[in-house]
């Protein structure tokens, strides 16, 4: 949750870290600072709130002059966000400094017995106890003189601090005595190196680097690396033989810079054109009526003998979940369930033997969804991964997967990557379809269908100005219901999200029948309601929700299919969207909702890419 970067080269590291601090603030913006060292004078800056109120003003008062230096962007765990809980924390001697993400859930034990030593503390984290237990173990290595090919004494004191910690870290460590080095090490925490000429970088996120170097190595788990400006060596915590190969990034540097648009999301909403078109490139196979997914790892044979899929996954991945559960329902008959990591990973859940896990997450990063792929793999199911980012864990540790090629996506709020999740899910379930019972013409219809999708998206995107109208006219409601039926639910469920994600008013999603089971109480002339209502074959059942609404004053806005001219006459506003399949609906149905929570929460003055509270990429539990 958190952003980590670190650079060893000949260049000045306070601009280099500040800059990768501003492209890693949608991972944790309640406080940020840098650590730099000067000859073996070791520099820190850390500031509470958002870094161009806060740390970049203080460099500008009390600037650092360096070549080694650390820097973090925090989403407090342990202890308020303060000046005193920003990271970077020193050791007890105040000459090793470090920067973490993730939570080491042995810090109160740990930190009563640093304390019975002498140990004194300055903040409320985790973090600082390991920095202070890095720090005794280097006492032991402090006196070494690394020779070639020789493990790093501060890395030997990292290693052996890490093997008494319980927990999740990514971690970049530096110290006084050693002007030239950078150690980093990960579990379960997102930790890359960024290999450049004669320099060298650490990132929590690609998206920190990409403008110094394209070549980078994701870390595994366990991996302890130690950095000079020429070069880096990499092994293992569990003594193991280390594996790692370079790669190279798929986007620019413009990729995550905001294009003239006002801000990340907006820019990401309106990009979902072109990421769809880049999801489906090469994938539809119109000859044989079928997708083509090379990446899956499993013949036609395996695929076949599928008896259940489950789908654990988190927030807006696990409502891309549900519309997958009506998709493989649907069209392959495949039954589905779809489960919250989060309570997959503890729960005991009978799991048939031919079941496949379908793991979704943008980051490839989420916590919980890892921790629910290793469950599924240690009770020895195949596991597939629908991610977006390349070399991400759940990429590497997946038997195979889709990726979505999406772009990177900034904006926390995530708009871009649902509608790539959606248009995966339609792909694999036409694979599976076919393989099992679809026709090749239901085939061919689905994928003429989905090839339309984009410009169909950019129908959708015209109506921008007409959607800011009506969003300016709910802009102060307190409270918004989103109903839908069947493949609209999931996409209620999302559009409420989005709404209270970033504009923080109460939102609630339903599917529309369930409406008169106890939410109708809630009712009243105050209240939107959104209404997903295509002309689909459950539409006459959708309007008679949609009339017992109305019956109580509520006002409503209607999603419909362009003809329909009956919903008019019953709704306050009515958005109305090109025809299109049920199965394809959520992905053009999805954007208005983006842009109605998009324009509401400028409208109430919130930040939009970096609302309250939350974070990108969730990589704790």
């Amino acid at each position: 949750m958190c952003g980590i970067i670190g650079y060893v080269g000949k260049r000045q590291a306070g601009p280099v870290l500040l800059d990768g601090l501003r492209r890693l603030e949608y991972r944790g913006y309640d406080s940020a600072g840098v650590a730099v060292l000067n000859e073996a004078r070791l520099l820190t800056r850390k500031k509470k709130g958002k870094i161009d109120e806060g740390l970049a003003r203080l460099m500008q008062q009390e600037a650092v002059s360096g070549h080694l230096g650390i820097g973090h962007t925090r989403w407090a765990t342990h202890g308020a966000p303060s000046d005193e809980n920003s990271h970077p924390h020193l050791d007890q001697s105040a000459h090793i400094a470090l920067v973490h993400n993730g939570v080491i859930e042995n810090f109160d034990h740990l930190k009563q017995e640093l304390t019975r030593e002498g140990h004194t503390f300055q903040s409320a984290t985790d973090t600082e106890v390991l920095a202070h237990l890095i720090g005794k173990h280097y006492e032991a290595f402090r006196t070494e003189t690394p020779k070639n090919g020789q493990t790093h004494p501060l890395t030997k004191a990292v290693v052996s601090a890490l093997k008494e910690v319980i927990g999740t870290y990514g971690i970049a460590v530096l110290c006084t005595d050693h002007p030239d080095i950078l150690v980093g090490a990960r579990r379960g925490s997102p930790l890359i190196v960024g290999v450049g000429h004669q320099e060298n970088f650490l990132a929590s996120d690609a998206a920190a680097i990409v403008a110094h170097t394209r070549q980078v190595v994701y870390l595994n788990d366990l991996d302890v690396v130690t950095l000079s400006a020429g070069d880096f060596k990499v092994e293992r915590l569990d003594s193991a033989a280390a594996e790692f190969r370079i790669s190279q990034l798929e986007f620019e540097e413009e990729a995550v810079e905001k294009g003239g648009y006002p801000h990340f999301m907006l820019k990401e909403i309106f990009e979902q054109p072109q990421s769809v078109r880049n999801t489906l490139r090469g994938r539809l196979n119109f000859e044989e009526a079928t997708a083509k997914l090379g990446g899956l790892n499993l013949t036609p044979a395996e695929l076949r003998a599928v008896d259940r899929i489950v789908i654990p996954s988190c927030g807006t991945s696990w409502h891309a979940a549900l519309v997958g559960e009506y998709l493989f329902e649907d069209l392959a008959h495949v039954p589905v369930e779809v489960e919250y990591a989060s309570e997959f990973r503890y729960r005991n859940a009978p799991i048939e033997k031919n079941t496949l896990t379908l793991v979704i997450s943008q980051s490839g990063e989420t916590a919980d969804t890892l921790a629910g792929l290793r469950e599924s793999r240690r009770r020895g199911h195949k596991v597939l991964g629908i991610v977006n980012a390349v070399g991400s864990t759940i990429a590497r540790e997946s038997d195979g997967g889709v990726y979505l090629h999406a772009g990177p996506e900034i904006g926390v709020a995530s708009t871009k990557a649902f509608t790539s999740q959606v248009t995966v899910l339609v792909l694999m379930a036409v694979l599976m379809g076919r393989i099992r019972m679809m026709s090749s013409r239901q085939g061919l219809q689905i994928l003429k269908a989905l090839e339309q999708i984009p410009p169909q998206m950019e129908q959708v995107l015209a109506l921008d100005d007409q959607i800011k109208k009506i969003a300016l006219k709910y802009a102060q409601a307190e409270d918004f219901f989103f109903l839908g039926r069947q493949y609209s639910y999931p996409v209620a469920l999302e559009g409420a999200l989005k709404l209270k994600e970033i504009s923080y008013i109460h939102a609630e999603g339903h599917p529309a029948a369930e409406m008169k089971h106890g939410p109708i109480a809630l009712i009243d002339e105050k209240t939107p309601t959104v209404f997903l209502a295509p002309s689909d074959s459950l539409y006459e059942k959708t309007f008679s929700n949609l009339e017992e609404i109305k019956a109580r004053q509520g006002p409503i806005i209607a999603l419909a299919t362009e003809g329909n001219k009956r919903i008019a006459s019953r709704v306050d506003d009515v958005i109305y969207l090109p025809p299109v399949l049920e199965q394809l609906w959520p992905l053009l149905a999805v954007i208005p909702l983006q842009l109605l929570a998009y324009h509401i929460a400028v409208a109430r003055g919130c930040d939009v890419d970096k609302p309250r509270n939350l974070a990108k990429s969730v990589t704790v539990e």
